[in-house]
């Protein structure tokens, strides 16, 4: 694909891209103008021949991981279904990335969510918990406010008994520079409803998410 090819399939992704209600929409030229900036002030040479496209690659990169500001992630789970169950429905392991704000650097793990349909018994598809993670994920985070995210999505969304999300995950800022502690693991969990004020209930939702 040539230069213009590719700028030409930029400007098509961003008129069909989904806005948020403030009309935030990815600046690729911004974006890029921004990298050769920062390459120029860590003392790189954005002309030499290995770099010459990277702004470019690096726009592309920061519009797909950031592609959670563009949209309203609880949207995933307005497809509901009248099922009639009333137990806990859990998704274990759902691959998380995201991006540190502090540092724009990774931290990436697992997120585990349940919840227990209201009264109704409504349910959403399962892959729909995948995506309002991966949706929330995408965008500059800190751990704490993502877990809060994505369980208060599932609450307004589908107005369940209960809802408990865990997320485990490996900071970069931390195994890369600073205190450079790899292999630590910080885990997160938010719990809304029934899983707040049962002892029961999340202790078997807890157990469930240990379980290998």
């Amino acid at each position: 694909m040539t230069i213009s090819e590719q700028q030409d399939m930029d400007r098509a992704v961003d008129e069909l891209a989904p806005r948020t209600p403030s009309g935030r929409q990815f600046d690729q030229p911004r974006a890029e103008a921004a990298i050769r900036e920062l390459l120029i002030a860590v003392g790189e040479d954005p002309d030499r021949e290995g770099l010459q496209r990277t702004p470019t690659r690096v726009a592309n990169a920061y519009r797909e991981m950031f592609a959670g500001l563009y949209t309203d992630p609880s949207e995933v789970l307005a497809t509901i279904f009248d099922e009639n169950h009333n137990e806990l429905v859990l998704v274990k392991d759902i691959p998380m990335y995201s991006t540190c704000e502090h540092h724009l650097v990774s931290f990436h793990g697992v997120a585990h969510v349940g919840y227990i349909p209201g009264e109704g018994g409504q349910v959403t598809g399962l892959s729909k918990l995948a995506r309002v993670v991966d949706l929330y994920a995408k965008r500059p985070q800190v751990q704490e406010r993502l877990t809060s995210q994505i369980a208060d999505a599932i609450v307004n969304r589908l107005e369940p008994r209960g809802v408990i999300v865990v997320i485990e995950a490996e900071h970069l800022c931390m195994a890369m520079r600073g205190i450079r502690k790899p292999g630590a693991t910080t885990t997160t969990s938010a719990v809304r409803g029934l899983f707040k004020t049962s002892a029961v209930s999340r202790g078997e939702a807890l157990d469930l998410i240990s379980r290998t």
